[in-house]
C-alpha cells in the first residue's frame, strides 16, 4: 500500500579543473542553521550544503531519494514512513552520517522550536524510531500523504549529531552537511562555498564551487556588478525596470533574461484582533477594490500574473473562489454595499504596512499603488508604512499592524503547502484567524489523500472559505526570473515549481 520511492544511483562528479560560479542575490540568507532558517536565502543555503531524505528533481515535484536508497509508506494510512539510508554516507568533517543523524535532525528541530524556523511543516511526526544504523522509521500523529514532500524541503536538512547541540542553534554561520558542498566563509559580503568530495547522492557538481555575492537590497549595485562580470548570474533582487531594460538590451554586453515557472505568491493579511480589519466589510470592500490587473502592469511588468486564490495556477488544487467571488474589475459601488451592511457609513482609514525587500524589490511601491486604488474610491483614507524586516517581523507577532503584506515562496510544490502553513496555531500569518472546518476537516482530509490530484476538490472547498472569510486577500503570482551571462549554462534547472536552486548545475565555459 505504501508509495515506494525507488532509488536511483549516483555520485557527485569531481569538477577537476572547473571553474568556479558567482553567484549575486539582494535576499539576505538569515540562518545557517537549518532548525532557524525558513526564508529563501537560507534554503537555498540549505539546499546546497545539506542533504535530505528525498529530494526534487530537475523539473519534478515528486520527491525521489537522496540520503535515502529507498522510501515509502508501510500501513494504509499515511502514518508511517520507512526510509533506508545509502551506504557509506559522510558529513563533510569526515563524521558518518547513520540513522542516528536523522533523528537528532529532526527531534531538535521541534525541540528548539524556533519562530523563524521549519518546525511547523513537522507538526504531524509523533516519533521516530531507529532499528539500525541505516533504517529509519517516522511515526506520525495523523495521516499525512505530504510528509515525503516535507522531507525533501529545506526542514529536512539532516545535521551532524556530533556537531551540533541537540537545544542551541550553531553560532558563527557555521554548516556541517553532507551536501554536495561546503560552507567554508560566510560574512556580510559573500559566502564561499567548495565542491564537497565526501558527498553521496544524485547531484553532479558541474563547478568548482560558488561564490555567493550578498547585495543586501542594492539593486543597483547588483545590475553593475552583473554587467562588470563580477557576477555570473543574478537570482532573485533585481527590480521590474532592470529586467525590462536588460531584455531590451542586455544582449549587446552577453547578458540574457531568462524564466522558469514559479509559484512564489503574495498577499494582504489582515489581523483579525485589530478594530478596524476585523471587520468583515472591510476586508470584502477592499476585494472589491483592488485591481490586479492594473498593478500587475504597471508595477510587475509582466514578471507576475494576478492571483485569486490560495493557491496559485500550475499546483494541484488551485481555483479561482477570488475572481468568482468579487470579479477582475473595480467596483466602488459594491465595496461600498459590503460597508454599508458592516453598518460603516464614513471613510475607512487604514494603514497598510510593508517591508522594503523581503518579498521582492518592487513591495513598497505595490502597497503604495494598492493605497492609491482605495483611496481613489472615496471609501478609504489609506496610507502606507515601510519598516525594516526585522522590526517588521516582530510588530506582526506582536499584533502591532492591522493589514500587511505576506510574501510566500513555497517549502514543496503542493496546495498543502499554501495551505496548511496558514492557518491552526503557530501559523506563518500571524493574523489570529480561525476556521474549525479548514482546520479539523479539510486540511486533515487533503493531508491524508496520497493521489494528490484527489485532493484538490477539499482545497477548493478551503479556498471558497477564505474567499468568503477574507482573511487573507491573494494579490499576485510571481514568475521565476535569473539574468545570466552568456557563458553560463544549467541554469534552466535551477528555475522549476520546487524552487529549488541547484548550485551544481551551473557551469560556465
Amino acid at each position: 500500500m505504501g508509495l515506494v520511492l525507488s532509488a536511483s544511483t549516483g555520485c557527485s562528479i569531481w569538477p577537476g579543473n572547473s571553474p568556479s560560479v558567482s553567484v549575486g542575490m539582494s535576499d539576505e540568507i538569515l540562518a545557517t542553521d537549518p532548525a532557524s532558517g525558513y526564508d529563501p536565502g537560507s534554503w537555498l543555503l540549505f539546499n546546497n550544503v545539506f542533504q535530505s531524505l528525498l529530494s526534487f528533481p530537475d523539473g519534478g515535484t515528486e520527491p525521489v531519494p537522496e540520503a535515502a536508497k529507498e522510501c515509502s509508506f508501510t500501513d494504509a494510512r499515511s502514518e508511517v514512513f520507512r526510509c533506508q539510508l545509502r551506504e557509506g554516507l559522510q558529513f563533510s568533517n569526515g563524521d558518518p552520517l547513520t540513522s542516528k543523524d536523522v533523528k537528532f535532525s529532526f527531534d531538535r528541530v521541534l525541540r528548539i522550536n524556533d519562530p523563524a524556523g521549519p518546525a511547523v511543516l513537522l507538526q504531524t511526526l509523533k516519533r521516530i524510531d531507529t532499528p539500525d544504523d541505516r533504517t529509519v522509521v517516522f511515526h506520525l500523529s495523523s495521516p499525512d500523504a505530504t510528509f515525503p514532500s516535507k522531507i525533501a524541503s529545506g526542514a529536512g536538512s539532516i545535521v551532524d549529531s556530533n556537531a551540533y547541540d541537540p537545544g542551541r542553534l550553531l553560532g558563527d554561520h557555521q554548516a556541517i552537511g553532507s551536501g554536495p558542498y561546503k560552507l567554508d566563509s560566510f560574512d556580510k559580503e559573500k559566502a564561499v562555498f567548495s565542491v564537497n568530495d565526501r558527498y553521496k547522492g544524485t547531484a553532479r557538481t558541474q563547478n568548482g564551487g560558488v561564490t555567493l555575492r550578498f547585495f543586501h537590497g542594492d539593486r543597483s549595485e547588483l545590475n553593475q556588478a552583473l554587467s562588470a562580470g563580477r557576477v555570473d548570474i543574478a537570482y532573485r533582487g533585481l527590480s521590474t525596470s532592470d529586467i525590462a531594460a536588460l531584455e531590451e538590451h542586455g544582449q549587446s554586453k552577453g547578458i540574457d533574461v531568462v524564466d522558469g515557472s514559479g509559484a512564489e505568491t503574495q498577499y494582504l493579511v489582515f489581523n483579525m484582533d485589530d478594530p478596524v480589519a476585523e471587520k468583515l466589510g472591510v476586508r470584502r470592500a477592499m476585494a472589491y477594490l483592488i485591481d490586479r490587473g492594473a498593478l500587475v502592469d504597471q508595477i510587475y511588468r509582466g514578471t507576475a500574473t494576478p492571483l485569486y486564490s490560495l493557491i496559485p495556477a500550475g499546483i494541484v488544487g488551485h481555483n479561482t473562489a477570488f475572481f468568482d467571488r468579487y470579479g477582475s474589475s473595480p467596483s466602488r459601488a459594491k465595496a461600498a454595499a459590503a460597508l454599508r451592511a458592516d453598518g460603516i457609513n464614513g471613510k475607512v482609514r487604514v494603514t497598510l504596512w510593508s517591508t522594503p525587500t523581503r518579498y521582492g524589490p518592487a513591495t513598497d511601491q505595490e502597497i503604495k499603488a494598492l493605497v492609491r486604488q482605495l483611496n481613489a474610491s472615496g471609501l478609504f483614507e489609506a496610507t502606507m508604512r515601510s519598516v525594516p524586516f526585522d522590526r517588521y517581523e516582530k510588530d506582526i507577532a506582536a499584533g502591532r499592524y492591522g493589514i500587511y503584506v505576506k510574501g510566500w515562496l513555497p517549502d514543496y510544490p503542493d496546495g498543502d503547502n499554501f495551505t496548511a502553513p496558514f492557518f491552526g496555531e503557530g501559523n506563518v500569518l500571524g493574523n489570529h484567524y480561525t476556521n474549525a472546518v479548514i482546520t479539523g476537516k479539510l486540511i486533515p482530509e487533503s493531508q491524508a489523500e496520497r493521489d494528490r490530484s484527489a485532493a484538490g476538490p477539499l482545497f477548493g472547498q478551503l479556498q471558497d472559505i477564505v474567499a468568503n472569510d477574507v482573511p487573507v486577500l491573494p494579490v499576485w503570482q510571481g514568475k521565476q526570473y535569473a539574468v545570466i551571462r552568456d557563458d553560463l549554462h544549467g541554469y534552466e534547472n535551477c528555475l522549476d515549481p520546487s524552487t529549488v536552486f541547484r548550485f551544481w548545475e551551473l557551469k560556465k565555459n
